[in-house]
């Protein structure tokens, strides 16, 4: 069949559901083609899709989304010409709104809350979801601890998002990282609020710098995506999505900060303040999730729910786990001790645990952090890492995280190389993580907090030829219950 062409694609696609041809699915992994698939040859890092279309066609793909024409040649045994080519500019720009049509505009059904920041998505998607709740609109959420991306490729969100539909779901709670917007696979998706949480030091492998890191996170805060832009002018960046955002007549910003709240009080477990005259209660520990139960407060004012039973949703958070997670046990209670666990694995996600641990430490006690960072991951970001540790607890134990295809002491070697000199931490290095908890919990004594950081909920570990099962709370957990 002859190939049609379209910048978008969108009108060639319901050109081809009106001729009867039936597209029930959009799928980018040819292996993963059933009958009725609309396949979309992705350009990526490794493999060109293109190459793979004459594998789909075989396996029942109906239609081809590609970015020039598929001939004989260049589509295996020649089977692609017996199928229509929509044919666009850039398949993977041009995927989401098509994945959105196919999934027939799910976001438009639910009420949808995009979160994005470096950190605190996590813990604000958990809150905003249990307020839905509360209102008596059952969510669906969509982030780090639901899947192997924080957001997934444009054809498995809307699936999900049509899933949630389907199970009666009325609103939905979507993490929105940088890749996802950079790679577009957040277009197509139609968002009654997005947030803005905060800007630190991340993934600069992939955007390269810190201002076009800052540019993909501002791409949610325009009207493609929504109308409404909830921004935390507590941070600079913040501050600069709001004023460029507001130039826009047609979307508009809403803004939050901590100088809103009164009576803040926290804990290890809890934290507590007032918010337009009402008293809030968070079953969740660290300082800084003061400024991310007030994000979805805040949202959730703009999307409808009354104030009030806002305010009992955020009462009833779930435990979000890894996010300061403290691992609760009789023999840290017999010792007076206190172990968290936490996702922070960026200098500013670090330093703001520190700082809220260190709100626990008694008098007396000290402070012990242990984290590595991530192989294969932005390297910039290490020896930062290792000066934020050393300003901001007295003990830290240099540990490998996921070093995938690098070496764990090549990679602690580059966080030393950010130990303040002179810094009064004292600064040890276990590679073993298991031997690096153990070591961190037998040490500790009455008042001392540790804190283990950087991979939070994750229950594996990475290594360039295997990943192991491995879960810091777990781990943490055994030691303290065996030493009871």
């Amino acid at each position: 069949m002859a190939a049609i062409h379209d910048v978008t694609g969108l009108s060639d696609l319901r050109s081809l559901v009106d001729q009867g041809i039936v597209i029930g699915s959009v799928v980018h992994d040819s292996r993963k083609v059933t009958s009725g698939s609309l396949y979309a040859c992705l350009r990526g890092e490794h493999f060109d899709g293109h190459a793979f279309a004459g594998d789909a066609v075989r396996a029942g793909a109906t239609a081809v989304l590609t970015d020039h024409v598929l001939d004989v040649l260049s589509a295996a045994n020649g089977a692609v010409d017996t199928v229509p080519q929509i044919v666009v500019d850039d398949t993977r720009l041009r995927l989401g709104p098509i994945a959105a049509e196919i999934a027939d505009h799910p976001s438009r059904t639910l009420a949808t809350v995009g979160i994005t920041g470096t950190n605190g998505k996590t813990t604000t998607a958990a809150v905003m979801a249990s307020i839905f709740e509360a209102a008596g609109r059952p969510c669906g959420v969509i982030g780090t601890l639901h899947g192997a991306r924080t957001t997934p490729e444009a054809p498995e969100l809307q699936s999900v998002l049509s899933e949630f539909v389907a199970s009666g779901r009325t609103a939905a709670v979507l993490e929105v990282s940088s890749h996802a917007l950079a790679m577009h696979r957040v277009d197509g998706t139609e968002f009654d609020a997005v947030v803005f949480t905060n800007l630190g030091h991340d993934h600069l492998d992939l955007h390269g710098s810190q201002e076009e890191y800052f540019r993909a996170k501002a791409r949610l805060f325009t009207p493609s995506f929504a109308r409404l832009g909830i921004v935390n002018v507590d941070d600079t960046y913040g501050r600069l999505i709001a004023d460029t955002a507001r130039a826009d007549g047609e979307f508009r910003v809403v803004t939050y900060s901590l100088a809103e709240v009164s009576d803040v009080e926290v804990t290890a477990t809890a934290h507590r303040y007032v918010w337009r005259g009402r008293q809030v209660e968070v079953p969740l520990g660290g300082d800084f999730n003061v400024a991310n139960s007030l994000a979805a407060l805040t949202t959730s004012a703009e999307v409808g729910i009354d104030p009030d039973v806002a305010v009992s949703g955020v009462a009833n958070l779930a435990a979000v786990p890894g996010r300061f997670e403290v691992i609760a046990t009789d023999e840290s209670r017999r010792r007076g001790i206190t172990v968290v666990v936490d996702y922070a694995h960026t200098p500013d996600g670090l330093s703001r645990v520190l700082d809220a641990a260190r709100a626990v430490v008694t008098d007396a006690g000290t402070l012990t952090v242990v984290f590595g960072c991530g192989g294969n991951r932005d390297r910039a970001k290490r020896p930062e890492m290792g000066a934020v540790a050393s300003r901001g607890a007295d003990r830290v134990v240099i540990t490998s995280d996921n070093p995938r295809d690098e070496s764990p002491q090549a990679i602690i070697d580059e966080i030393l190389g950010g130990i303040e000199p002179g810094s009064r931490a004292d600064v040890i290095t276990l590679i073993d993580r298991r031997a690096a908890i153990a070591e961190a919990v037998a040490s500790a004594g009455a008042g001392d907090v540790v804190v283990i950081a950087g991979k939070g909920h994750e229950s594996t570990q990475e290594f360039g030829d295997r990943v192991i099962e491995f879960d810091d709370r777990a781990v943490a957990r055994e030691f303290l219950e065996a030493q009871s």
